[in-house]
């Protein structure tokens, strides 16, 4: 899906210096992944990924971060009222908040379904393969050999 910001490896590098703008120290981004549209409406472009570890200034929350993060897909022209899976212009997850975890309507931390998906946890394994998510045993690495091949996931470059 092309946006007014170019193709959509060109709106996550821009989304990048945005994020970079919110971090107290330099970004740590994973190359571009590409991987199938499942569960989307027909004729739904493969998407492309990315992980990013951001350092807020103390203080603050994971709610903050949340509106943050939203404020920039707003910034980049997303619509909140497409329906599920649909294709977006810029679509930027919360997967995890250091340790915390929280299900609340509106945030569920960790994301609950970043161990079941190869596109999350690729990129996140490249950046933190020794990260252990709020609620697992496993490291990343470990949950990500655990998944099976498919849906694929292709690694496009480094960011």
């Amino acid at each position: 899906m092309a946006s007014d910001f170019g193709s959509p490896a060109e709106s996550i590098y821009l989304a990048l210096f945005e994020l970079g703008r919110l971090s107290q120290t330099e970004i740590c981004a994973s190359a571009l992944y590409e991987s199938e549209a499942i569960g989307c409406p027909p004729g739904s472009p493969n998407f492309i990924n990315a992980v990013v570890a951001i350092s807020l200034p103390r203080g603050h929350g994971a709610e903050e971060l949340l509106d943050l993060l939203q404020n920039i897909e707003r910034d980049f022209g997303r619509a909140f009222d497409l329906q599920s899976n649909a294709p977006r212009s810029l679509d930027l997850d919360l997967l995890c908040f250091g340790s915390t975890t929280r299900s609340s309507p509106r945030l569920d931390l960790p994301h609950p379904r970043a161990t079941l998906r190869r596109f999350v946890l690729e990129p996140l394994a490249e950046i933190a393969p020794d990260l252990i998510l709020p609620g697992q045993i496993e490291p990343v690495r470990e949950l990500l050999d655990c998944l099976p091949p498919k849906p694929w996931v292709r690694r496009l470059s480094g960011i």
